[in-house]
């Protein structure tokens, strides 16, 4: 059979530093405040560099990791909601800033927060049908662009960052074992940012400024229930059990999030990888960046079972399970 091997993995952030303490200068908020609500202490903010420039940085780093030219690679495909353009795609910009070849496919997704697992759905299902031998895949977001920072709710909780994952097709029983997306458009108002576009000769609106709005209990109640039943549809679907699993990787949204995940599957803390206090909700870049992290650390073996999970905006949801 072949799989999609996971063969290298990179990540960038901003250098840029924004504390709790910044942001008691900002809005009505404090540091203990924030710590006891999220478990974010600090978050990476863009000063300068795009989209763009840091979904390059991480894929070059990863490809870097891999061992493998941009002239391997035939697909790329990039998760984001916070793209520098309309169009091209994030990815298309990958593909020219890495020199990749010309002519291969590349074209992002939008999941929000899950999108890094549904662009690894995407890959995977390429390189399973033969389609992709070697895969570039991002995620990437820049919520520092649409977050309202004056909003104490919402500006407290995201960061910036990218990660990336080299996959190559392989025979054998390693890769990714499953993935699974899901969305429910009932909820979008749960998380959404609206985007206005009124430059048409039949509006006579100025166009407003586009803020992410979020619903926080809501939100707070389905993407618990979605994450477990994600989790368990991946144990379920590769006959695993909980105590199969080597390490969670879960969507760094919010710690009371992660411990609620945790806590139904009953996945001890060691065995949960958190970097949510360093760099707050990266949104796509979230699960590939604490897996360069977990990498680098030698957290991850040969041979162990590695569960992704997250939620976002969409409603979305996803899963995927790796025999590393």
């Amino acid at each position: 059979m072949i799989r999609s091997l996971i063969i290298g993995t990179g990540s960038h952030v901003p250098p840029r530093v924004l504390k709790n303490q910044d942001l008691e200068k900002m809005v009505d908020t404090s540091d203990e405040w924030i710590i006891a609500r999220t478990g974010i202490k600090e978050r990476r903010i863009a000063d300068g560099e795009t989209t763009n420039d840091i979904a390059a940085k991480a894929a070059k780093n990863a490809l870097k990791a891999a061992g493998v030219s941009p002239k391997e690679i035939d697909l790329i495909v990039a998760g984001t909601v916070t793209p520098d353009m309309l169009f091209p795609s994030t990815a298309c910009f990958v593909q020219s800033h890495i020199g990749a070849s010309r002519g291969i496919a590349a074209f992002d997704v939008s999941a929000a927060c899950s999108g890094f697992l549904y662009a690894l759905d995407a890959a995977d299902k390429y390189i399973r049908s033969g389609a992709s031998k070697k895969a570039l895949v991002i995620g990437v977001d820049l919520f520092s662009k649409i977050v309202d920072w004056k909003d104490r709710n919402t500006c407290v909780l995201f960061g910036d960052g990218a990660g990336a994952v080299v996959l190559s097709a392989e025979k054998g029983k390693r890769g990714i074992l499953s993935t699974h997306i899901h969305a429910d458009g009932h909820y979008w108002k749960t998380l959404y940012t609206p985007l206005s576009l009124c430059s048409s000769p039949l509006h006579d609106k100025t166009p407003e400024r586009s803020y992410m709005k979020m619903q926080g209990n809501e939100l707070f109640k389905v993407a618990v229930r979605t994450m477990g039943e994600a989790c368990q549809e991946a144990l379920d679907h590769n006959g695993l059990r909980a105590e199969d699993i080597s390490l969670l990787i879960p969507h760094q949204a919010n710690m009371r999030i992660i411990k609620a995940t945790a806590e139904r599957l009953g996945l001890p803390e060691e065995k949960v990888y958190i970097n949510l206090d360093r760099y707050g909700n990266t949104s796509a870049g979230s699960i590939p960046l604490a897996l360069d992290e977990a990498v680098k650390k030698d957290m991850i073996k040969k041979g162990d079972i590695i569960l992704f999970v997250a939620f976002g905006g969409g409603l979305t949801w996803a899963s995927a399970i790796v025999r590393w």
